[in-house]
Formats: structure tokens, sequence, C-alpha cells
């Protein structure tokens, strides 16, 4: 029996991502993804916000079960991945007749997921998104809610859904989507950086930093 702490959606647009996301990304990915909504939702209440009343839970599923879609093995690649992910997020709440407000809601919260400054200032499912990802990174993203999972909660979550070298399967799925095209690896943002980190120096500042992650890897 599924404890209430791994308990994901049971709805049918929960179902869908699931589907969506599974074949289409290495188990690591899907883990990593699947993992950064369950500390999503351990962080809400040291915002003060519930599902229902603060968030709609199954958005903030979408959102972190698809917000490394963009690097797909199925993808088109022909934009940074974290667009890429959230117009191909956008386009499948909408196949499930999705409001476009709830649509616009999930496209920022995937396309900003990299963006630290700005995620935090474009509502609450941007917000719970880019804390759920920096929470899997174990501390080096700037989790500011990292004591919100305790060491039991974390090994449930892990057990569940581990981590299989996430770090370097992640930076090699978006260095490989960023060396496609051009318009994939912009300077100055995570696929351009990550590209050229890993040609210049074999590894990414953040795989280092990632050294003193909470979690191992």
């Amino acid at each position: 029996m599924t404890t209430p702490l791994i308990a994901l959606p049971d709805t049918p647009v929960a179902r869908a991502a699931l589907e969506l996301a599974r074949p289409v990304e290495s188990p690591s990915v899907f883990n990593h993804s699947v993992r950064s909504y369950l500390f999503a939702r351990l962080a809400a209440p040291r915002f003060g916000w519930t599902a229902g009343r603060d968030y709609d839970d199954d958005l903030l599923f979408t959102a972190c079960t698809l917000h490394d879609i963009g690097v797909a093995t199925d993808g088109a690649h022909r934009q940074r991945f974290e667009v890429e992910g959230a117009d191909r997020a956008a386009e499948f709440l909408t196949g499930q007749g999705a409001p476009a407000a709830d649509v616009d809601q999930v496209w920022q919260a995937i396309a900003l997921h990299t963006s630290p400054g700005i995620a935090e200032r474009r509502g609450t499912l941007c917000i719970l998104v880019r804390e759920g990802v920096a929470l899997d990174f174990g501390g080096p993203l700037g989790g500011n809610h990292l004591d919100a999972v305790t060491d039991d909660d974390a090994d449930v979550i892990h057990t569940a859904y581990p981590r299989l070298a996430m770090l370097r399967s992640l930076t090699d799925a978006i260095v490989a989507q960023a060396a496609k095209h051009p318009k994939n690896a912009p300077r100055y943002a995570i696929p351009g950086e990550f590209l050229r980190e890993r040609e210049d120096f074999g590894r990414t500042r953040l795989e280092h930093s990632c050294r003193t992650s909470r979690w191992d890897d």
C-alpha cells in the first residue's frame, strides 16, 4: 500500500502526464521529475500553502513531471530545453481540455524553472516547481527549505524513486539536446553554459558544486 508521502495524484491528467513522460525520459530523469513533485509538496506548507486552496495539485504534478520533457528522446530539439518542454506540456494540457489560464501557469513554471530570481516572482506554481527541483539537487541550487525534508522522508522517497546518478544523467541529456541546434544553447543560459563547460572542462560547475549535495547521487 502506497504511503501518503509518496502517493501521486490519481486523476486522468496525472495518469496521462506519467504516460507521456515515462517512455521518453531516462529512468533517472523520470525519477527526478517525480521526486521534484514530492519535494515541492513537502515544501508547500513552509509558504503557508495547501493544495486545493492555494494551488492546484494536478497542475503542480503536471509541471513537475514534465519539467524536463524538453530533453526527451522523441523531441524536436529546436529550442532551449526549458522552452521546448514548456511548449510540449502546454500542448499536452490543451489536449486534456485544460483552461488557457492553467496551461499558461504550467508553461511559465516549466520555462522558468532554471531562472532563479524570476520564477519566484511569477506566482505560486512557479515557486513550488522551482523549489521542488532545487530540493532534489540537495542544496546547490539554492533550495530554501531543505529542512522541510526529514531524513526518514528522504529515505522513503529515494527508495520509491532512486536517484540513479541523476545529476550526470540529466546533465548528459541537457548537453546532448543543446548540441543539436544553435538555438538550444544560448550564451549565459543553463543549456548553453552546460554545453560549453562540458566542452572546455569535461564537467559543469553544477556537477562540481553538487559534491556538497545532501543526497548521495
